[in-house]
């Protein structure tokens, strides 16, 4: 009776929490809701496939989304093509047939499907016979359902310009029309673009004069839309198929490639067909496809902000879906949703009937890149200077970051650190000695280093991108092979792989020789492999032999290039590199921070009575109120008190605090959270990551094993919402939370709150005895 009472009063207390910048305080509000125990941010949940009676299995198929259930039409099951509509109700995860009235489209496959205003058009598509053979041809004719009423509608065009009938195409709504764009015509791929207005009866169509950048002819590719443009993907392009992504403009109708550069940054997809890509928040999501002989289950997300690629990695109680392509996706809220597709099950492929959600997550983006990169731009507390080639250009970085990352320029470093000391003992007696403006900074001299290549390391040591300040200008082939010489040096192997990956990349019939050329020079034996094997293929050897440029090649190379035509080389035309290779700037900053960067500290947190050691440059490169005080002054005796707001965290949660700055770290205990809720808008950071993780943590993950620690917690910052709901989950769960041994070091006050909620609790339930037996008395009269 005691844990049903108390576990209703449990669901009508629900947190949420909020920042104001303009107070050091928490500020927490509670509603009659229930505690919101939500799911897990990037995790996939399986739900109960289609019903045979409903609907059946399919690929090649369209998804869409219209308030709280997605509409799956046609496709094919394997053995016929389908006109069947379908929907699934997101809300119930129930399954149904849509209800339909007056004439659906022909059964049919890669069709396209869009919603405009509360209808959904159904476009184009391959239709006929695939059991018999027979009628196959692909269509151009244009539906609408009414979501509202479920009547089926075809519109009738005006004019005499039509698109060609097409299948595998894509399509987009923006501002009233529907766009299509490529496909194919059943004979050959196409790149052309139509519009036609859905907000009228003059249902005409309009070719669209695509400038830029235009793609390949394409087919079998997604399209998403963001931000007023227009996205596509990779796709069937034939020898011209690539893992390009590329972006029309729907004003300027324009079309741009997202240049080859972004391949420096995070981890690129590689080229596909038969995927999906949704957009949601500040991201395009690609998910499954057939990538060459692959059918891999793979989330990729672009950042549409920072222009980068990442691989999603889910949540680990996932139930992820298998490798797919012809599948469909559509997005309701923070959710994706994954319906069907061609899978491959004992060998076969076999159509799917299952569907799965992705929950997106919606957190502001990881600054740690942005913050270095800043933090080196603006040249601010600089502690070395690199005196770099013969002409001795001095380029100023900072000690914590370099020997983060290289051991070569750690190594000389320490070396140049050594030879000061030995003159500072000369000079002064002593070693220590106090850091004044009048002191030189360290000097370290690389003087066979080119400075262009240098300052690109140097910003890739601080960013993990390769910034390409002018990434046309023509002797950047040149350059990166600069930048792949020094990774090497520099023992930096991760750059090194994004070297060879981006030289594999740009190389072309009109640059190789020059690459050829400058790889034998600096004896580049891996990139001069690659040029003779791509000048001898038969698609590039005439050309290239051909051309001027080849005639002006030194003779040595003239013979070499000529030999390997004729006895090629048994290696391989590819350079190889792995993506997997070396470490990222987050995997550094953490080993700097827990081992390998104690030797170059320069300051001292202090924390009760810990001292705990730091770096200046990293903590003002991430915190507005470290980059003020160290610029106002410097600490007496490099001696830095801890606190946020009036409170004094935990030491515990200090070093998650400590953790996110140095690598952007995000995972702590749920206790930490509460402490650092605040820490943001105290320490100054860019943006409020921090924050909002810790507000996901303190709403789902509060439990009997770490309550009696947020309880804690909550007392001491004076939360009292929070210290509320503890002690109510202390009671509710009392037989297994008094068996902690944390029960056993809390104060003698919050063991008599604990008691006090008890009695409570015990008075409510004695009080609903009392009113059931007076209700048993009354029954029996």
């Amino acid at each position: 009776m005691s844990r049903m009472s108390h576990s209703t009063s449990l669901k009508s207390h629900k947190i949420f929490l909020s920042s104001d910048k303009s107070s050091t305080s928490t500020i927490v509000s509670t509603t009659s809701s229930e505690f919101n125990f939500g799911a897990n941010i990037n995790q996939w949940k399986k739900y109960p496939e289609v019903d045979e009676f409903v609907g059946a299995r399919r690929s090649k198929h369209t998804c869409v989304a219209f308030k709280d259930a997605i509409y799956i039409f046609g496709g094919d099951n394997g053995k016929n093509m389908l006109q069947d509509l379908i929907r699934f109700d997101v809300k119930d995860k129930s399954w149904g047939r849509a209800f339909s009235t007056g004439s659906p489209p022909a059964p049919r496959y890669h069709h396209s499907a869009c919603v405009y205003e509360k209808s959904m058009f159904i476009f184009g598509g391959y239709t006929g016979d695939i059991f018999s053979n027979s009628n196959l041809t692909n269509k151009n004719d244009l539906f609408e359902y009414k979501f509202q009423n479920g009547q089926w509608l075809e519109r009738k065009y005006l004019g005499t310009k039509f698109p060609a009938a097409r299948s595998a195409h894509g399509s987009a709504v923006y501002n009233g029309y529907l766009w299509i764009y490529a496909g194919y015509d059943g004979n050959v791929r196409l790149n052309d673009m139509w519009r036609i207005p859905l907000n009228g009866n003059a249902m005409e169509w309009e070719e669209i004069k695509q400038s830029g950048d235009v793609p390949p002819t394409c087919c079998n590719f997604p399209v998403a839309v963001a931000r007023g443009c227009m996205y596509v993907f990779s796709g069937q392009s034939g020898l011209q198929i690539t893992n390009t992504l590329f972006e029309f403009n729907f004003e300027e109708r324009t079309w741009r490639k997202i240049s080859s550069h972004e391949l420096m940054r995070g981890i690129t997809p590689n080229r596909r067909y038969g995927h999906t890509m949704v957009h949601h928040d500040r991201f395009l999501y690609v998910f499954g496809g057939a990538a060459d002989t692959a059918l891999p289950n793979d989330l990729f997300s672009f950042d549409l902000d920072s222009q980068v690629w990442n691989l999603v990695l889910p949540a680990p109680d996932s139930h992820c879906p298998s490798g797919r392509l012809f599948h469909a996706a559509a997005v309701i809220n923070d959710f994706m949703w994954i319906f069907g597709g061609t899978i491959e099950s004992g060998g076969m492929n076999i159509r799917s009937g299952d569907i799965y959600s992705f929950q997106f997550s919606s957190y502001p983006k990881c600054t740690l890149s942005d913050d270095f990169g800043k933090f080196l731009h603006n040249k601010q507390f600089c502690d070395i200077v690199f005196i770099v080639g013969p002409d001795e250009v001095k380029i100023p970085a900072h000690i914590a970051m370099i020997t983060a990352r290289s051991q070569y320029l750690k190594d000389k470093i320490i070396s140049a650190k050594e030879s000061r000391n030995v003159h500072f003992e000369k000079l002064f007696g002593t070693t220590d000695v106090p850091f004044s403006a009048e002191l030189p900074q360290l000097e370290v001299k690389l003087p066979t280093v080119q400075p262009d290549a240098f300052e690109m390391v140097l910003s890739y040591i601080y960013t993990d991108i390769i910034d390409f300040k002018d990434p046309f200008n023509k002797k950047i082939i040149v350059l990166m092979m600069q930048v792949y010489l020094l990774s090497h040096q520099f023992d930096i192997p991760r750059l090194e792989q994004l070297c060879v990956q981006y030289l594999e990349f740009k190389i072309a019939k009109t640059n190789v020789l020059e690459a050829l050329h400058h790889s034998d020079k600096m004896s580049l034996q891996l990139i001069k492999d690659y040029c003779l094997s791509f000048i001898i293929k038969d698609d590039n050897y005439f050309d290239v032999v051909m051309s001027n440029e080849f005639s002006m090649l030194e003779k040595s190379l003239i013979v070499e290039t000529v030999r390997r035509k004729l006895v090629p080389n048994k290696l391989g035309s590819d350079m190889k590199y792995d993506k997997s290779i070396g470490t990222t700037l987050e995997n550094d900053m953490a080993v700097f921070l827990k081992s390998t960067g104690k030797e170059f500290c320069d300051i001292t947190l202090v924390l009760d009575t810990h001292q705990i050691p730091a770096h200046k440059s990293i903590l003002a490169a991430r915190c507005a109120y470290f980059q003020a005080m160290f610029r106002s002054f410097n600490p007496a005796d490099n001696i830095v008190n801890i606190q946020i707001g009036d409170v004094k965290p935990s030491l515990e949660a200090f070093n998650s605090l400590l953790r996110y700055i140095y690598y952007g770290e995000t995972k702590m205990p749920t206790e930490d959270s509460l402490y650092l809720f605040q820490a943001p808008c105290f320490y100054g950071f860019t943006n409020n990551r921090l924050q909002a993780f810790c507000k996901h943590n303190l709403e789902n993950n509060i439990n009997y094993e770490n309550v009696l620690q947020i309880l804690e917690a909550s007392d001491k910052m004076n939360v009292p919402d929070i210290k509320n709901y503890a002690l109510r989950m202390v009671v509710h769960d009392f037989a297994l939370v008094a068996r902690l041994p944390k029960m056993r070091q809390l104060s003698r006050e919050l063991l008599l709150d604990i008691i006090n909620s008890m009695a409570d609790v015990l008075g409510e339930v004695k009080l609903n005895q009392d009113l059931l037996s007076s209700i048993s008395i009354h029954s029996d009269i």
